[in-house]
């Protein structure tokens, strides 16, 4: 919807854009998406991935998309060693493509398509602890001037965005993402506070409404765990009539 030019992405998009002038541009990125679950964390390795129209129901020209990014088997050689060193179990896949969570962000922040790009699954137990210590595991990953990007959603209740704006949805909607930004950029929480924060996430009220499941949120856990300290910055836009959050580690 974004790369289509639907009105209720313009917040996201320009915000992507600002973030692209906050930043070093990188040499590398590694990207978590929420659209990639595996029993094990699994990693791409090929050289010129395709790319997965792994959605449905869109306009003919959402399957036309282009973003002929390139793979980076070293980079993905390196993170398979840095979870293998931990014993996280891991396993790499050569034909997998770049899927949605991959090519919408980044034909927004990076059109030219020019960066290698090796993406990363999350394990379909969806534990929020396994994908912090994940994060940690990459943070010793050795690659000069790596991006690594959580794509997912901070607000991820797809019925709730095509339903009429209650009030009661919009009061579990803010109070959440409150309860998100409070988390993640709070300077007075130890970081065994906020990684405790961040492993009961679900015990929050509202939790549940906003993500009835949770493949929209470990992309941030896994952050998270790379860096373990407050957020550098944090930008709230509207999408889709609701309030959703990026958190930048810079």
């Amino acid at each position: 919807m974004p790369l289509l030019g639907d009105k209720e992405h313009v917040e996201m998009i320009q915000q992507l854009k600002q973030i692209r002038t906050m930043i070093e541009k990188p040499s590398a990125i590694l990207l978590v998406s929420a659209h990639w679950e595996e029993s094990i964390a699994t990693v791409t390795t090929s050289k010129a991935p395709s790319l997965l129209y792994d959605y449905h129901g869109f306009p003919e020209e959402a399957y036309s998309i282009r973003y002929p990014a390139k793979g980076e088997p070293q980079l993905a050689q390196r993170v398979q060693e840095a979870l293998s060193e931990v014993g996280i179990p891991v396993q790499t896949d050569e034909n997998r493509g770049f899927d949605h969570g991959m090519f919408v962000p980044l034909s927004i922040l990076y059109p030219e398509a020019d960066i290698p790009v090796v993406q990363l699954s999350l394990v379909n137990s969806l534990e929020p602890k396994l994908h912090i210590e994940i994060g940690k595991a990459l943070a010793k990953v050795s690659y000069e001037h790596l991006m690594i990007i959580g794509s997912g959603f901070t607000f991820h209740n797809l019925r709730s965005f095509f339903s009429p704006l209650t009030e009661e949805i919009k009061k579990k909607n803010i109070s959440f993402e409150n309860w998100i930004e409070t988390t993640l950029t709070n300077k007075d929480f130890s970081e065994a506070e906020r990684e405790n924060q961040l492993v009961h996430w679900e015990e929050v009220p509202g939790a549940r409404f906003c993500h009835p499941r949770e493949e929209h949120l470990i992309p941030l856990h896994l952050c998270y765990g790379v860096e373990q300290k407050p957020a550098t910055d944090y930008f709230r836009v509207k999408i889709l009539n609701m309030d959703s959050s990026f958190f930048l580690w810079n």
